[in-house]
């Protein structure tokens, strides 16, 4: 049996474990939370290097992309060091490739994108590949980078605009802690509303999870969520805030979705457990699985 490891610097009470089956082969899909300490996650990570056959590094990203250029986290560098055995991954891979097929898969195959709809996507810089799929779907974008990152009431229209932006600010924002830029630990069930106009104005809303819980109003009445990592628990919480649909682009397994970096642990494992892939070869993976969004109606 392999063993994949999430090892995230969100809350312990989201830790799940479950055994699935592909191939042929069995895989124990784990996800460890840290609460918020980087130092725990480098603990773990220590503790089963070598041991385990893949990681995924959750609750951070180590890059970020700008459509021509990716910049790196500095924390999340200190993080992925920890493992000098066992490959580690943050997810970014399949936010290129399974996201991106996703949004596809959606237009192709669903009415969702059959008018045009307007999106705000929490962070194009967390989510490239949805960002450009929204967009080749005819989609009226909304990039919050500026308004739920760093806080300054600028919402982005345009990819251009954000790599622009980016190239001053992208490098500098790479060298904060982490904890500033992102909720961690107890911090990702905390409400604060934040720039709700942009919320209520588009259809639909996109991107991390914890961001939209966080900067989300109390209501949010006929919209839809397209998002990766839910929990029974995260189901309900947007059922009562009155969402209409949640769209996940990673696969249920008993009873939650697990988040981008755990997938493209398991990806790494069923390749052969030596490094992070190739985009070519995450297709081809994907294409064999034949992953599909998972659409629910809440109401």
């Amino acid at each position: 049996m392999k063993r994949i490891v999430g090892i995230s610097l969100g809350s312990s009470t989201r830790d799940h474990v479950v055994t699935i089956e592909l191939k042929g082969e069995q895989y124990k899909i784990e996800r460890i939370g840290a609460d918020g300490d980087m130092n725990k996650m480098i603990e773990k990570i220590r503790e089963f290097d070598g041991i385990v056959d893949a990681f995924g590094l959750g609750g951070m990203d180590l890059y970020i992309y700008a459509v021509d250029r990716r910049y790196e986290f500095r924390d999340a560098r200190k993080i992925f060091r920890a493992a000098q055995k066992t490959p580690i991954v943050d997810g970014s891979g399949l936010k290129n490739t399974l996201e991106r097929r996703s949004i596809e898969q959606l237009a192709e195959h669903t009415d969702i994108f059959r008018e045009t709809k307007k999106v705000l996507l929490m962070s194009a810089m967390d989510r490239l590949g949805m960002a450009q799929a929204f967009e080749k779907a005819g989609c009226k974008m909304t990039y919050g980078d500026l308004l739920y990152v760093l806080n300054l009431p600028v919402p982005l229209a345009s990819l251009k605009t954000l790599a622009v932006i980016a190239r001053f600010l992208a490098p500098l924002v790479g060298q904060l802690p982490f904890t500033m830029i992102y909720p961690t630990g107890s911090k990702q069930t905390v409400s604060k509303p934040r720039y709700i106009r942009y919320f209520n104005e588009n259809d639909i809303i996109a991107g991390d999870f914890h961001f939209i819980r966080r900067f989300m109003p109390a209501e949010l009445p006929g919209k839809t969520i397209v998002t990766n990592t839910v929990t029974t628990g995260d189901v309900e919480f947007l059922r009562e805030r009155k969402l209409q649909t949640l769209i996940t682009t990673t696969p249920e397994m008993e009873g939650r979705s697990f988040g981008t970096n755990i997938i493209e642990a398991l990806l790494v494992c069923m390749h052969g457990g030596k490094q992070e892939l190739k985009e070519a070869q995450y297709h081809l993976l994907l294409e064999e699985l034949d992953l599909k969004p998972r659409i629910m109606e809440l109401q």
